[in-house]
C-alpha cells in the first residue's frame, strides 16, 4: 500500500521539486525548527510560566487515575462513604487545578505564537524590501506571498498549539508509562512490547507528509502569483476577452495544489488510522490479560481501572503525537522556505565603510566605459562601452530604439544593479562605494508608467518626503499641476485612490508622481518619458512646471517623442547599448543618421509640428 501511495506522491511533483524533496527527506526531519530558537528566546520568561503550567496540567491528570484507584479499592471495596467523599473533594480540587493550568499554557503558548510569527514577518518583509531587482527577476511575487502569509501562519499554528500539544503529550506518555509500571510491571511490560509498532509508521509516514507539505505550499504559491498576476491586469484580461482562458488556468493551478494536498491528506489519514487500530488493538489485548489477573486475585479491581486509564492516556497521548509530529513536518518544511528566503544575501549592500557623498550636493553624473548585462540575460549585454558626462544643472535627453539601453542608465545609477566593467559616479563617488540609501536620496524618478499606491493623495505624494508638512504637500502638487483635480475628489485629498490609483486618469496619475517627485526637491531629477500619458493641454501645463523644476539642476530625460527635449542641452543618442551621437537638436539633425530619421518620421506624423521640425506657436 505504501509503495502505490509513494508512487502516487512523485506523481504529483515536478521533477526538480522532487529532488529538492528527497535531499529534505535526507536530512534530519525536525532539525530547520532549530532556526526558530532566536525569535523564541526573548520571550523566555512567558515560555517558562507556559512550560510551568504545561508540567501541572500533566501531573494533575495522571493524579486523577490514582484517585479513581483509591476510590474504588477503599470507597466502594471498603464500603467507606467518608472515604468517598474525601476522594470526591480532592479530585474536585485537582480538576479546578487542572482547568486553571489548561488555561495558563493555552494563553501564553498562544500569546508566544502570535508574538513570534509577527516577529517572523516584520524580519521577512524588511529582508525582501532590501533584496535587489535581480533577484525578483527569477521569482514570482504569489511564491513570496506564499512565504509571508501561508508558511508563517502555519508556524504559528506550530508555535501556538502544537508544540505545547506536543510537550503535553510527551509528558503525558512519559507519567502514563511510568504509572502503568507501578500499576502493573507485567502488563506494562507487554505496552512496550507494541509501542514500537506505533512509533515506526509514525516516523516513516511523517517523512513523506513532510516533502508533500513543502510542495503543496509550493502550488499554493502557484495559484497565488496566478490570482495577482490576473487581478492586476483585469483591464486586459476583459479588453481581449480572455477571461475563460485565465480561468481555465487557474482552476489547472487549484486542481494541482489539490492534487497535492490531497496527497499528504491521505498520508496523514493513514497514519492516524494506523496508530489508533495498533495502539487500541494493544491496549485490547492488554485489559484482556488483566481481567484474567483481576479473577485470579493478583491484582485489584482499582488497579485496573487505574491501569485502563493510564493506558487511556498512553493511548491518547500516542494518537496526539503521531498528529501532531504530522503538524511539525509541515512546520519543517514552512520554515526551510522561510528561511530560505530570510538568508537571501540581497546583491546590493552598502560597503562596510561606505565612501560619503559631498556633503554639499555637486549635482554631477559620470558614466565611465561602462559594461553591463542584465542577471536574466547574460548573453545580451545592455549597455557596452557607455560614456557620458553630466554637469551640474544640465538637462541631458536619452533617445533611441526600444532596447538601446535608456532604462539601464537610470538603473544602474539609482543602483539598482552593479556594473560588470567600468564604473558610474554621482558626483565624484563611484556609487558601488557608496551607501545605496545615500545616492538614491539624491535623485527623483518620476517612471513612464506612475505607480500609485493604496491609499489617498496625501500618502501618494509624501512617499516622496514623509515628513513633508500638508502645506508642502499641497504646493508640489499645485506645482504639478494636480491640485484641482484632486481638491475635486469627494474628500479632496483624503479619498482613497484604489488599487494602484484606479480612480484616477493615466494623465492624473502621472501628474500625482511628478507632484512626489518635486516633493523630493533632489538634486538630480530623472524623468522617464515622464509627460507621456498626458493630453495636450496638460502636457503643456505640467511641461512648465517641469521647467521651471529643472532650473539650476541636473536632469536625465528618456524620451521616445523628440519634441519633448528639443530644449534639452544636449541629445544623447544611442543604439544597442552605446551612445552612437551627441548635440542639440538642430545639431543632430544636420548630422543625418538615426536620430535625423527618428525625427523626420516623429515630425511628420506629429501636427504639433511644423516642416522643419520646429514647434508651432505655443
Amino acid at each position: 500500500m505504501f509503495h502505490s501511495k509513494s508512487n502516487y506522491v512523485e506523481s504529483t511533483l515536478k521533477p526538480a521539486e522532487a529532488a529538492a524533496a528527497a535531499d529534505a527527506v535526507r536530512r534530519r526531519d525536525l532539525k530547520p525548527l532549530r532556526r526558530l530558537l532566536p525569535y523564541l528566546a526573548p520571550y523566555r520568561w512567558q515560555i517558562a510560566g507556559a512550560m510551568l503550567a504545561l508540567t501541572v496540567s500533566a501531573a494533575t491528570t495522571l493524579g486523577l487515575g490514582q484517585g479513581l484507584r483509591v476510590m474504588i479499592d477503599k470507597g466502594f471495596g471498603a464500603g467507606d462513604p467518608g472515604m468517598l467523599d474525601q476522594v470526591l473533594l480532592v479530585m474536585l480540587v485537582v480538576t479546578v487545578l487542572l482547568g486553571a493550568a489548561a488555561f495558563g499554557r493555552f494563553f501564553l503558548v498562544s500569546w508566544v505564537g502570535e508574538r513570534v510569527v509577527a516577529d517572523l514577518r516584520r524580519a521577512a518583509h524588511a529582508h525582501v524590501l532590501r533584496l535587489s531587482p535581480a533577484w525578483f527577476e527569477h521569482k514570482r511575487v504569489g511564491d513570496i506571498l506564499s512565504v509571508l502569509t501561508t508558511d508563517t501562519t502555519l508556524l504559528q499554528v506550530v508555535i501556538g498549539s502544537s508544540v505545547s500539544i506536543a510537550l503535553r503529550n510527551g509528558l503525558m506518555l512519559i507519567g502514563g508509562l511510568t504509572m502503568l509500571l507501578i500499576t502493573s510491571a507485567k502488563l506494562t511490560g507487554l505496552v512496550f512490547l507494541a509501542l514500537p509498532l506505533v512509533v515506526a509508521p509514525i516516523v516513516m509516514l511523517g517523512r513523506m507528509e513532510r516533502r508533500l507539505s513543502r510542495a503543496s505550499q509550493e502550488r499554493v504559491g502557484d495559484v497565488g502569483s496566478h490570482l495577482e498576476e490576473t487581478l492586476s491586469a483585469i483591464r486586459i484580461v476583459q479588453a481581449f476577452n480572455h477571461e475563460s482562458i485565465d480561468h481555465r488556468g487557474f482552476v489547472d493551478r487549484v486542481e494541482d495544489a489539490l492534487n497535492t494536498a490531497m496527497s499528504r491528506v491521505r498520508i496523514r489519514s493513514v497514519t492516524a488510522t494506523t496508530v489508533i487500530v495498533l495502539v487500541f488493538g494493544a491496549i485490547g489485548v492488554v485489559l484482556w490479560i488483566g481481567g484474567h489477573d483481576v479473577i485470579a486475585g493478583t491484582l485489584t479491581a482499582g488497579q485496573l481501572s487505574a491501569f485502563v486509564i493510564y493506558a487511556a492516556v498512553v493511548a491518547g497521548s500516542s494518537g496526539s503525537i503521531s498528529e501532531v509530529y504530522g503538524d511539525l513536518q509541515r512546520a519543517a518544511g514552512a520554515t526551510e522556505r522561510l528561511f530560505e528566503l530570510l538568508t537571501t544575501e540581497p546583491d546590493i549592500v552598502a560597503p562596510a565603510n561606505p565612501q560619503p557623498l559631498p556633503e554639499t550636493p555637486r549635482s554631477t553624473v559620470t558614466f565611465d566605459s561602462v559594461g553591463f548585462h542584465y542577471p536574466a540575460r547574460p548573453e545580451h549585454p545592455a549597455l557596452s562601452g557607455f560614456s557620458l558626462e553630466v554637469a551640474a544643472g544640465e538637462t541631458v535627453a536619452l533617445v533611441g530604439p526600444s532596447g538601446a539601453g535608456k532604462s539601464t542608465v537610470f538603473q544602474l545609477l539609482l543602483r539598482f544593479y552593479d556594473v560588470q566593467s567600468g564604473a558610474v559616479l554621482l558626483d565624484g563617488v563611484d556609487v558601488r562605494a557608496a551607501d545605496p540609501a545615500a545616492v538614491r536620496r539624491r535623485l527623483g524618478l518620476v517612471p513612464q508608467a506612475p505607480v500609485i499606491f493604496s491609499g489617498n493623495a496625501w500618502e501618494n505624494i509624501r512617499y516622496g518626503r514623509p515628513e513633508a508638512s500638508d502645506a508642502e504637500v499641497r504646493a508640489a502638487a499645485e506645482a504639478a499641476h494636480a491640485l484641482e483635480f484632486l481638491e475635486k475628489l469627494p474628500q479632496g485629498f483624503d479619498t482613497f485612490l484604489g488599487e494602484k490609483g484606479v480612480q484616477l486618469s493615466g494623465g492624473q496619475r502621472q501628474r500625482v508622481a511628478i507632484a512626489r517627485a518635486i516633493l523630493r526637491n533632489p538634486p538630480v531629477l530623472l524623468l522617464d518619458e515622464a509627460t507621456s500619458a498626458l493630453d495636450a493641454e496638460s502636457e503643456r501645463a505640467v511641461q512648465e512646471a517641469l521647467d521651471e523644476l529643472m532650473k539650476g539642476r541636473t536632469t536625465l530625460i528618456i524620451a521616445h517623442r523628440l519634441a519633448t527635449v528639443m530644449n534639452a542641452d544636449r541629445i544623447v543618442v544611442m543604439e544597442g547599448g552605446a551612445v552612437v551621437a551627441c548635440g542639440t537638436h538642430a545639431d543632430l539633425s544636420r548630422q543625418g543618421g538615426l536620430y535625423a530619421r527618428l525625427a523626420a518620421l516623429q515630425f511628420n506624423l506629429d501636427p504639433g509640428l511644423d516642416s522643419r521640425g520646429e514647434q508651432a506657436a505655443a
